[in-house]
Order: structure tokens, then sequence, then C-alpha cells
């Protein structure tokens, strides 16, 4: 098999291998707040980050208080008012933590505890890849966890908050009764966080193509260059080829003379 099929049969691949590698791509969000600081490097009152499929794409904490990028593409595809917002909202979101820490503390009657309390909220959504590109929502989740066990979460298809535990009761119980809350819920995991999702998505594949083209670009120098290498060489060994033909023709006829 010639070295020039086994660089196109490369390149092939490289045009037609699919951008998508997971028909399946998920967007999480999960913010974490503690009751009090906790003096080490790195742990803040209160931190935020989005994933995409499991890669961090944005990051906020309360010593900062600004809402970042983490990947290139997405500093790339989404514009200066979406941070600005990104930012406003994620502030809203530490008071929220902080009152309600405050208020899980009290319900349990931990205001004299001396070690910190943590709550966390993860929320997100999972969308499979359709044949004509769009994606399509199969699963959500908003769950709260409070000092690491199970606290409330959102039953997407009953439209109902679950209480694994005794003292979330009173919150299932007010949220279940805020019928806007339920239909804002249902509607941002069944459709705003695929929106989200699908954008998200479109800004890495844009990405992972420019980094493709890259990859064919470098390809075919590689192997321009690989193919001169070898043109100069085969000249250079029939060259060498005829002087020794010629050394020898003329090493016979010498002898003949003498």
């Amino acid at each position: 098999m010639s070295d020039e099929f086994n660089f196109y049969k490369v390149l092939s691949y490289l045009f037609s291998a699919k951008l998508t590698f997971s028909y399946t791509h998920s967007l999480t969000y999960i913010y974490t707040g503690l009751s009090k600081p906790v003096g080490l490097p790195g742990i803040h009152e209160f931190t935020a980050m989005g994933l995409l499929d499991g890669r961090m794409i944005d990051y906020y904490d309360s010593e900062n208080q600004t809402k970042v990028p983490k990947q290139e593409w997405m500093r790339e595809h989404f514009p200066a008012d979406y941070w600005g917002k990104g930012t406003q909202s994620r502030r809203i979101k530490q008071q929220w933590f902080k009152v309600n820490i405050g208020i899980l503390m009290e319900r349990m009657r931990q205001n004299d505890s001396a070690s910190p309390h943590v709550l966390q909220w993860m929320v997100g959504c999972e969308g499979e890849t359709q044949p004509n590109g769009a994606l399509r929502f199969v699963h959500s989740m908003s769950k709260y966890n409070y000092d690491g066990n199970d606290f409330l979460s959102f039953d997407d298809k009953s439209r109902v908050w679950v209480a694994p535990v005794k003292e979330a009761l009173p919150s299932k119980t007010k949220w279940d009764n805020d019928q806007v809350l339920k239909e804002y819920t249902k509607g941002y995991l069944e459709n705003e966080c695929i929106d989200w999702l699908s954008k998200s998505v479109t800004s890495e594949q844009k990405q992972l193509k420019k980094a493709r083209m890259y990859d064919i670009m470098i390809c075919v120098f590689l192997f321009i260059t690989a193919d001169s290498e070898k043109v100069e060489e085969d000249e250079g060994n029939e060259d060498e080829a005829e002087e020794t033909s010629l050394r020898s023709s003329t090493g016979k006829f010498s002898s003949a003379n003498v």
C-alpha cells in the first residue's frame, strides 16, 4: 500500500469524522454555599460553576464575584453582556444561599454550631442529538443537598418536590403550593436549559472544527514536505547512479586501451 494512499485515507477520515463525539450532551450548574469562611485556600463561602459534558465552562466565587469563562470557545462566542448578566445572576444567588443556609440552620437548631454547614444545588439537563443536529430533551435534574445529604429534589414528570428527610417537608409544602415556581422550574429544565445546552455544544463544535482544519493543514504541509524531500532524494540517487555508471564505463575503456 503506497504512502500516498495512506495519506489520502487519513485526510479523508479527518474531513469525514464527526465533530460530535457523543450523541448525548449535558449541561449542569453546581452552586455551593458555606455558612461561614473556613480559611482554606481555594475554598470560598460561595462558588458556582457550569459544566458541559463534565468539563468546566464557567466559574464564579464570592471572593472575585465575577462570572468568567473557562473555555476559549466560551470567551469567543458569548458576548460581554452575557458575562455581565451572568455575574449579576450569581451575585443574587450568593445572597439567596446566605439567607437560606441561615434558615436551615435555625430549623435544625444549629445556630450555635462551630462547624461550617454546606448547602449545594445541582441543576441541569441532558439532550440527545437528533439526525437534524437538534437536541431533544431526555433528562433533567434540580436537587439540593445539605451537609452532604439529599434534602430536596424536583420531580419533573409529576411537577412536585420530593423531600427525603423530615426537615425538608416545610420547604416541600411551600414550593409545591407555588404554581409559578413549579411551572418556571419545569420550563427552565425542559426548554431554556436545552437551548443553552444547544448553544454551548454548537460553539464548542465550531472551535473543534477550527482545530481539526488546522490539523488537516499541518498534515498536508508535512506530506508535501516529506514528498518534496523524497523527490530530492530520488534525484540524488539517480545522479549518483549515473556517476557510478560513468566511472565504470571509463574504467573499462581505459583498460581496453592499455
